[in-house]
């Protein structure tokens, strides 16, 4: 592998596109990192967990929000609003839906090999 190398999310090595959402992922070694944009309305309970069950997402989540706004509740009771600037990391056991009447725009790294669940509709 190089030591110095980019990709662009305009030539995303996959995306997927469950209900209400698009999902942009680039390969960069041993990391991917994706490009969530995230419709109003999109809810993890009604668009993501039908398609992988479970009560809430077992993915953990690390990422920085760009613009629009996502609000998360964990199974221990917690909650936490997110917006443009916010970095943040959900822990596995939460849900999470998009607030307001605009997209939310969320970039997010995991180390190769995780994903955040076998979504359907992946090109």
């Amino acid at each position: 592998m190089k030591n110095l190398f980019s990709k662009n999310f305009n030539n995303a090595d996959e995306v997927k596109t469950p209900p209400k959402a698009r999902v942009e992922i680039v390969k960069l070694g041993n990391v991917t990192a994706s490009k969530l944009a995230l419709e109003p309305g999109w809810k993890w309970s009604e668009c993501i967990q039908p398609t992988v069950g479970g009560h809430s997402c077992q993915a953990g989540h690390v990422g920085v929000v760009i613009s629009g706004r996502l609000a998360v509740s964990h199974d221990d009771g917690t909650t936490i609003e997110v917006g443009p600037g916010d970095a943040y990391y959900f822990a596995p056991g939460h849900d999470g839906w998009v607030l307001g009447h605009e997209p939310c725009v969320c970039y997010e790294i995991v180390e190769a090999g995780k994903d955040f669940g076998p979504w359907k509709h992946s090109h």
